[in-house]
């Protein structure tokens, strides 16, 4: 970070180090090993030298930032506290703290404390007057237009995303990409750089080179730098009318039609068609879909296409499967079913 030039940084996205002090194994009812965290690199002799490395890269943080920049740090409560008055006390100003509740934890297999069922992402602007960007309306349509909110229900990275090497997790922490997605979309713009200082296996640039931005990945373990640049090389950009998102401007589902599209059921830049191939539409990055010139939710562009005062967009809207047709709402079930705590 420190042969970075001043102010050049649109956004950073930290996952430091969270100094779990775990010790000793940890084993499963039926007596298989947690693969937990037990890394040198998360290790700290003393909360004094953790708080040290963190006052050191914040610093650095704040000085390669732009005035108009903004910072994440994601954390758990072994951490994100500490990380939170270290960020207070170089001068940032504290805009959010998002509370990431993971809609299928990793059990507490000891039962002597509550599920630790979520983490804490603190977003944080140079300071109190500072000005940043923030895609308020690709939120709320992302959302099904409610606005979004400072608690998102995100699943844990598996299944194929998780990357392994012969068998075994290639990172122990590696986060989701729907997660970055989610930020990169509320905060950046296309073309925007995107530094993430502790890289690990590149969930932050191949999110960044699907939505268009630029990214700069550190990292010192060789071992995550062979994976990630293997992931990124892989990672598809988006079409560039699919990056277009809402400039401005009923109940909700339990799933968003934007959370389909940021864990990658539908991909941003698919037709979708109603169940007589009428109309087709085109899904766009942040949830929306765009039809000639109108754009909207799935709910408003259905409504407009048939004249109706209000349309159910998840049994209106179909996508093909080998040459039929199926309602998007079978995507939504399969992603509840896939993901049920």
């Amino acid at each position: 970070m420190a042969k970075l030039p001043d102010a050049c940084i649109d956004m950073i996205f930290a996952d430091p180090p969270y100094n779990l002090q775990l010790g000793g194994d940890l084993f499963r009812p039926e007596g298989g090993r947690v693969d937990a965290v037990d890394n040198d690199w998360d290790k700290f002799d003393t909360l004094s030298s953790y708080d040290r490395f963190t006052k050191a890269w914040l610093a650095q943080a704040r000085r390669i930032l732009k005035p108009n920049g903004t910072i994440w740090v994601i954390g758990s409560y072994h951490n994100i506290f500490r990380v939170g008055t270290a960020l207070q006390d170089e001068g940032f100003w504290i805009l959010n703290d998002i509370i990431w509740r993971k809609s299928n934890p990793m059990p507490n297999f000891k039962g002597t404390r509550f599920t630790n069922a979520h983490e804490t992402l603190i977003w944080a602007s140079q300071g109190e007057d500072a000005k940043y960007t923030f895609n308020y309306k690709a939120m709320k349509t992302l959302n099904d237009e409610l606005q979004m909110r400072s608690d998102w229900v995100l699943p844990i990275c598996g299944g194929q995303e998780r990357l392994k090497r012969n068998g075994t997790k290639a990172h122990p922490t590696q986060k989701p990409e729907s997660l970055l997605y989610r930020v990169l979309l509320a905060c950046t713009k296309p073309g925007d750089v995107v530094l993430d200082p502790f890289f690990g296996t590149g969930t932050t640039g191949a999110v960044a080179k699907r939505l268009g931005r630029q990214w700069i990945g550190i990292e010192r373990e060789d071992s995550y730098i062979e994976v990630a640049m293997e992931r990124i090389e892989a990672a598809l950009p988006l079409d560039e009318s699919a990056l277009t998102i809402m400039q401005s401007a009923k109940s909700q589902p339990k799933v968003a039609f934007g959370t389909l599209v940021e864990t990658g059921y539908l991909q941003p830049g698919s037709i979708l068609t109603d169940a007589k191939r009428r109309w087709q539409a085109t899904v766009r990055a942040d949830g929306s879909l765009c039809i000639g010139t109108d754009t909207g939710s799935i709910h408003k562009i259905g409504a407009t296409l048939q004249n109706a005062p209000s349309c159910n967009g998840w049994t209106f809207w179909h996508h093909e499967v080998d040459g039929a047709l199926k309602p998007i709402d079978t995507l939504r079930q399969t992603y509840l079913l896939a993901n049920e705590p």
